[in-house]
């Protein structure tokens, strides 16, 4: 009789074939409705751990499967940058359904990430000005309202997560203000983004033309004048000068 004597790395080598080998195996069964104890069974297989009852038995059993939380979590970590990856490409060829629901997807891995929710917001947006059909009285179709409302809830959550964070303020501005007609709402947040960010005039003629549809003559005026004084677009500078007027008009007439 011929006795093979295999070493420590090799039997362990062996071991993770026979388990892979079986697992492999039960796959292509299509044994979809695998119930927790075979999964466990198949675990114990895959980490040589049987029925540890001794303190050294039971370290090492806890050893093995924390070590496979931690390759689970790598792996998730992993899987939603992917997604996140796969999203922005979506955006880029304006695929905004596509990467709506990958961004959606994404944030089940990172569900924190300010970052993503605005995405979420911008695609919801897009899609909300893709959705044509209305009602026979000629309002708002449900479709285009539910996406608008998504878009709503995920720059409001972007800014739970950071408060100061300009892009979902300046977004959340804009949806407030051109789409869903609550100038009183867009104010507060067109404000916060202006103090962090002083110079940006795209925040100013939004908030200016909040402003003025609220009946705020005189802070429209001051914001025209304000992008007057730092703009180096002529483009700019005439439109704020058109408007400013219109403000003034408006602000004499009452």
């Amino acid at each position: 009789m011929i006795k093979i004597v295999l070493k420590k790395s090799s039997q362990k080598n062996l071991r993770n074939s026979i388990s892979a080998f079986f697992l492999a195996a039960f796959l292509l069964c299509g044994c979809s409705g695998k119930s927790s104890k075979t999964i466990i069974r198949l675990q114990k297989m895959e980490e040589n751990v049987g029925s540890p009852t001794t303190e050294a038995e039971l370290k090492d059993a806890i050893k093995k499967y924390q070590d496979r939380v931690t390759d689970i979590q790598l792996a998730n970590s992993q899987i939603g940058i992917w997604y996140k990856m796969l999203a922005t490409r979506y955006l880029d060829a304006k695929m905004y359904g596509e990467a709506l629901k990958t961004f959606q997807t994404a944030i089940q891995y990172y569900p924190a990430n300010q970052n993503l929710f605005y995405y979420v917001g911008v695609c919801a947006g897009y899609m909300a000005k893709a959705s044509l059909d209305f009602n026979a009285s000629g309002g708002t179709s449900a479709e285009k309202f539910n996406y608008l409302k998504l878009a709503e809830s995920a720059y409001l959550r972007a800014i739970e997560l950071e408060p100061r964070y300009v892009r979902s303020l300046y977004g959340l501005g804009v949806l407030y203000v051109f789409e869903l007609d609550q100038c009183e709402k867009a104010i507060p947040y067109l404000e916060t983004a202006l103090s962090v960010e002083t110079k940006n005039t795209d925040i100013m003629f939004v908030l200016a033309r909040a402003y003025y549809v609220e009946g705020q003559y005189d802070n429209a005026v001051s914001l025209y004048d304000k992008i007057i004084s730092v703009t180096k677009s002529e483009q700019k500078k005439k439109s704020a000068e058109a408007n400013k007027k219109i403000a003034l008009d408006a602000y004499y007439a009452n």
